[in-house]
């Protein structure tokens, strides 16, 4: 009998935006009952969204403890022993990119289990294409340190290295952007240049490339909407 394996599969990232899931990813679903998941409901509801014909009462879904910092029972990984692949899903986009799906993968490799990663939307990604700045050289720093004066020597590191080409992507919490951008306009210099990539593959996508100094004088509305930030040259 041939060994299963563990699929990491992209979600959408936004509503309504099913069409940015490869074709592939439904036939991954067809042949997938294992899933091991973030948020059990989101991934039941979109397994369904993807093929409608799916049992879900059939499948088993393993929910990440974000209480126990993301453990997870590492036995249900041996199923793939007996055939049965698995499927990894992150609550949006694509798994391990900003997302703990990496302690699963890095589980799997420990027992010599096959990892598949398939294609799908990554905000992180996609705001760096979409920015016009290097794509040679970049660096994601997730999420700033909350304390105030950590989070302006964060944001003045990033400009420097970005004034030097190496583009630097960043992001917050959806409630704490519009603060995060004031902050951003407050801490650097007029000529540095930002991209802000808010919600990306939704109908209101907006993607904008200007220096600070514009930014300034025409700010978007980023309150509770997810959003990337990239500094660059």
């Amino acid at each position: 009998m041939q060994n299963g394996v563990l699929y990491l599969i992209p979600t959408v990232i936004a509503d309504n935006s099913l069409g940015m899931i490869p074709p592939d990813i439904r036939e991954v679903i067809i042949h997938t009952n294992i899933y091991i998941v973030e948020n059990i409901k989101t991934a039941r509801r979109f397994i369904k969204a993807v093929y409608k014909e799916k049992n879900i009462d059939d499948c088993t879904f393993v929910e990440l403890d974000k209480h126990q910092n993301y453990r997870f029972d590492d036995s249900i990984l041996t199923e793939v022993f007996q055939g049965k692949n698995i499927g990894l899903m992150s609550e949006a986009g694509v798994p391990c990119i900003a997302d703990p799906g990496n302690k699963v993968v890095e589980a799997a490799h420990e027992m010599d289990i096959t990892v598949v990663p398939l294609s799908g939307p990554s905000a992180i990604i996609m705001a760096l294409m979409a920015s016009g700045f290097n794509g040679q050289q970049f660096t994601f720093n997730g999420y700033l340190p909350i304390e105030t004066g950590e989070r302006k020597g964060r944001l003045q590191q990033m400009e420097s290295l970005a004034k030097k080409g190496i583009t630097q992507i960043f992001m917050d919490t959806p409630y704490r952007n519009q603060k995060l951008l004031d902050e951003i306009i407050s801490n650097c210099k007029f000529d540095t240049m930002l991209c802000i990539a808010c919600n990306i593959t939704a109908q209101d996508e907006f993607i904008k490339t200007l220096p600070l100094s514009e930014w300034k004088k025409r700010k978007p509305d980023l309150n509770k909407k997810p959003a990337i930030f990239v500094l660059g040259k």
